[in-house]
């Protein structure tokens, strides 16, 4: 298997009607967040089957997919790696991962793309091999995927009763500019208070009024709805 032959399996299935409604759904529009991605019209369900299909293909090889100017073919290959991860047998097979993600995170530049592999690769593999530098690097990137890929790597320690680093990167981006990084970061407060209130009650204690609209919409999206009518009565009153 190669990731030509990935290629061209999903090229056999692209629908250009579909790929313009992609495009406009992505915002790939000049000034829009995802400006000159491209997109084949796969849907995400047969992207994931193309990955079951090809599960022979080396980490080094599925490189080939994540270069790619095609959106799902970018996808395919990270998920590629979410899947030999998941199954590698050693901590090499792992590290070679994580570094060919960090090395080439520059072609994960879609929220949907961070989204699908960050918390499932990067967040495992610094659980077991802290890399805080890297981690606050990526935090205060100018790069808007970087900063995105740092939020969303707290997802693993969030699953496993971990939750500072969230805590920390949230307080971190309280000043961010960028709506994405707002719900990345509402999200994942809202994930950390689905396992414990109480944290996410303390974060919204000190900072409710501070916080930007939307990542405390997003946060308090599963409270019930007398309690967030209190928070968001606090931030309007601010």
């Amino acid at each position: 298997m190669s990731a030509k032959e990935f290629s061209r399996w999903l090229r056999d299935r692209r629908d250009p009607q579909r790929a313009v409604g992609q495009a406009r759904f992505f915002q790939v529009s000049p000034g829009g967040y995802a400006e000159h991605d491209q997109f084949l019209g796969i849907p995400v369900p047969e992207v994931r089957r193309g990955v079951r299909q090809f599960r022979g293909l080396v980490p080094r090889d599925a490189l080939g997919l994540v270069a790619s100017p095609w959106h799902e073919e970018r996808l395919a290959g990270l998920l590629c790696w979410v899947d030999s991860f998941q199954r590698a047998g050693s901590e090499a097979e792992r590290q070679e991962i994580s570094t060919l993600y960090l090395e080439h995170r520059k072609q994960v530049n879609n929220w949907d793309l961070v989204d699908s592999s960050a918390h499932l690769i990067l967040g495992p593999w610094w659980e077991a091999h802290p890399s805080p530098e890297l981690f606050w690097d990526l935090t205060r990137s100018p790069v808007i995927w970087d900063r995105r890929i740092a939020v969303l790597s707290t997802f693993h320690g969030i699953r496993h009763g971990q939750p500072d680093a969230c805590v920390e990167i949230c307080e971190a981006l309280m000043e961010d500019s960028h709506d994405l990084i707002h719900k990345a970061t509402g999200w994942m407060l809202r994930e950390a208070g689905n396992r414990d209130p109480e944290i996410l009650r303390l974060f919204l204690a000190e900072h409710a009024t501070r916080m930007p609209r939307t990542m405390l919409r997003y946060a308090i999206e599963k409270l019930d709805p007398a309690e967030r009518k209190v928070w968001l009565d606090a931030k309007k009153n601010q």
